[in-house]
């Protein structure tokens, strides 16, 4: 069974439109580092808005010790022309940010959430999805980066209304998708630190791509862990060097030239500790290549910042997933995505 896009749901003036994003963004004394994530759902939004939906935001923000309130009132940069008003309890009938803000909601406007993580949004619960129900007419998943967690608003709010995948979900999960079936030649970069979340997928790749290269952090633990394989690939040299060497990103630049299809994941030094010119440099000779290309993880975009993807011209898809692209890539499908069909 296939996911439905929002193009599928039937939206009208009127129509409330709960839509399940991914405003987890970083921020320091009340102020927001980077707002990418907020920017990645405004498509699916602007979608339900312009057909005079009313849309109400569902988000978490961290562990839930921290209000939203500050990511709200970034968004509403974002919508110049939508009023946007955020809602601390939405079932508190006397407060004024309470759920007087639902009932006074009008067409074309849109109402933030507190954080879900104040209540009970991580134990999957369905009496909580029963109170977030009640609120909208349709849901709407674009948070595929939470997508690999069993919680409330994931799994089971679409249990209990006509749901749909949001623009930026469905192209995460197409995308994603073509390095289960890819082109070959298939070079698979696999860097950083989490051994155990990452080992899945060399047990799974090695089906299904020509060659892993693995390194980074991860290269000594995988070293003394796997068996030896042909088609897995170490840094030249000393294997725990804080960054790849000239030789390894020689090496690296020949597998590019040759290959159609690279899946990275991953930085190829200890970024914490500065050590980014490997990094870098690998996303340079990406950026050159005629392969098609397709990048995720946390630490890596933590690198690629925006200035560095511009100077570099880098043009593959980049997945802004995490540890849901890491679940989807070794399962194949995330609860989330199973919760839409």
């Amino acid at each position: 069974m296939s996911i439905k896009s929002i193009e599928e749901a039937k939206i009208e003036r009127g129509t409330i439109v709960l839509v399940r994003t991914d405003w987890n963004v970083p921020v320091k004394d009340g102020v927001i580092l980077d707002t990418s994530r907020i920017e990645s759902s405004l498509k699916t939004i602007n979608f339900a808005l312009d057909k005079g939906a009313k849309v109400i935001v569902l988000s978490h923000l961290g562990d839930g010790a921290d209000s939203l309130e500050a990511v709200a009132k970034e968004a509403e940069k974002f919508f110049p022309e939508n009023k946007v008003t955020f809602v601390r309890d939405p079932w508190n009938a006397s407060s004024p940010d309470g759920k007087i803000v639902l009932e006074n909601l009008k067409n074309g406007e849109v109402a933030v959430f507190e954080n879900l993580r104040f209540w009970m949004e991580k134990e999957n619960n369905k009496g909580f999805a029963k109170q977030l129900a009640e609120f909208g007419d349709i849901y709407v998943n674009e948070a595929f980066s939470v997508s690999h967690r069993e919680h409330t608003s994931i799994i089971r709010l679409p249990e209990l209304l006509s749901h749909f995948a949001g623009f930026r979900f469905l192209e995460e999960y197409q995308k994603l998708s073509e390095a289960l079936n890819p082109e070959h030649p298939f070079l698979f970069i696999l860097g950083g630190l989490k051994f155990e979340t990452k080992l899945p997928l060399v047990d799974k790749f090695l089906n299904i791509a020509d060659e892993i290269f693995i390194g980074g952090a991860l290269a000594v633990k995988a070293a003394e862990t796997l068996d030896e394989n042909s088609k897995i690939i170490f840094p030249i040299g000393d294997i725990a060097a804080l960054d790849a060497n000239t030789e390894t990103l020689e090496m690296l630049g020949e597998k590019i030239k040759e290959a159609k299809f690279i899946l990275w994941n991953g930085p190829l030094g200890n970024y914490e500790k500065g050590f980014v010119a490997g990094t870098v440099a690998l996303a340079r000779m990406l950026s050159e290549s005629s392969a098609k290309v397709i990048v995720g993880g946390g630490d890596t975009l933590a690198i690629l910042k925006p200035e560095i993807k511009e100077a570099i011209s880098f043009h593959g898809f980049i997945s802004t997933a995490g540890g849901a692209m890491l679940d989807f890539l070794a399962n194949s499908t995330l609860p989330g995505i199973e919760a839409l069909k």
